[in-house]
């Protein structure tokens, strides 16, 4: 059975917030919005969830670091993780739990804070969806309006799932929960697993003529939903937008959409955080005396530049605040101009009895060699 402290990331002795901040990193990495259908992902997921719930306790944590799995009621060495009802919990009783770890802040539900806890069967699935954004958007700051196809609730039975004229029934069983409650004892502890109603099939009523229009009072339907985007989003950041998703069956609550964000292939641009970087060709002469030239900017217009005399192929100059803003911040990053110079080929004998006459008055290179920095 692999060590807790191992599956976390951390030493023995280390402290209550680098156990949180490394189990942070390990959830993200693993977040099942971050890798959909990933079985090994989600197993690894729950597993670094039920370790973080004992070592972020401090009586469990003391239990475990005498007595080893069994002091925590993890005693069976064959099956893995079988005390902490972790891998029989969904998602949702995860993030409940443990919301506090992943932030709120405007990306703070994309890593499960602006989950719904206690999630039942019938509540509407979340969908995904992805928006690519010029560079131009990321500067300024977008509305987007974006076409997708999800459950919609019926007009014929309003959702109810129910033909006309017939009224759903609460479920005796589970009494309209669509779960009931199974306690399981361990050595230490005990805990409650919910489990879908067998009677209603987790819809929390019983309907004896079902609606023809619709299944269990849902269509599918396309839909257009606005997404406004702020400021210095990049590949691979990705929002949550509430309720957006798949309408929950008869009065569930829906799902929500998970927009994910993706950077055009500029021609010219390279983004690194904040900064972007350009290279910008000039000619011999040019790098010689020094001139100004015209240079783009991510946010589509053009600023001038000054090129020094003497500059060499290779140096970078800096365009201070001409890159990304930071996100959620009032600064921006700068855009960084790589410069080469290109040395001029197919000269006419003009042009190479002019360069002949150069090279007899430059000045003789001291030292021709150097060492290459790698």
């Amino acid at each position: 059975m692999k060590d807790l402290y191992d599956i976390i990331g951390v030493s023995k002795n280390a402290s209550n917030d680098e156990i949180k901040k490394s189990y942070r990193k390990i959830a993200l990495k693993f977040h099942p919005d971050k890798n959909p259908g990933n079985k090994d992902a989600e197993m690894k997921f729950k597993e670094a969830a039920e370790a973080y719930s004992i070592l972020s306790n401090q009586q469990k944590r003391q239990q475990y670091d005498q007595y080893g799995h069994a002091g925590v009621g993890m005693g069976d060495q064959t099956q893995g993780f079988s005390g902490g009802g972790f891998h029989h919990m969904s998602m949702d009783d995860i993030f409940s739990q443990f919301g506090d770890v992943f932030g709120g802040d405007v990306f703070g539900s994309i890593f499960g804070g602006g989950r719904r806890s206690g999630q039942t069967v019938g509540q509407g699935k979340d969908l995904r969806a992805t928006i690519e954004l010029t560079y131009n958007e990321i500067v300024n700051s977008v509305e987007k309006t974006i076409r997708i196809k999800r459950l919609e609730h019926c007009d014929s039975c309003a959702g109810s799932g129910a033909a006309p004229g017939i009224t759903p029934t609460t479920c005796q069983q589970c009494g309209g929960a669509g779960r009931i409650r199974q306690m399981s004892q361990s050595f230490i502890f005990q805990s409650v697993v919910e489990r879908e109603c067998p009677i209603c099939k987790g819809n929390g009523n019983v309907i004896t003529k079902p609606c023809k229009s619709c299944s269990f009072g849902l269509v599918r339907k396309t839909v257009s939903v606005k997404v406004q985007i702020p400021a210095g989003v990049e590949s691979g950041n990705y929002m949550r937008l509430q309720e957006q998703g798949n309408k929950g069956e008869s009065k569930q609550p829906a799902g929500d959409l998970v927009v994910f964000f993706e950077e055009e292939n500029h021609p010219h641009f390279v983004r690194d955080g904040e900064n972007v970087f350009l290279e910008a060709v000039i000619s011999y002469s040019m790098a010689a005396l020094g001139t100004a030239i015209e240079v783009p900017t991510i946010d589509g217009g053009k600023v001038s530049l000054k090129i020094p005399s003497g500059i060499q192929s290779g140096q970078i100059l800096r365009m201070r605040k001409k890159g990304f803003p930071v996100l959620r911040g009032s600064s921006r990053g700068d855009q960084l101009v790589r410069i080469h110079v290109e040395t001029p080929s197919g000269l006419n004998k003009k042009q190479k009895s002019l360069f002949e006459e150069l090279e007899s008055k430059e000045n003789k290179i001291k030292n021709p060699y150097r060492k290459i920095k790698l």
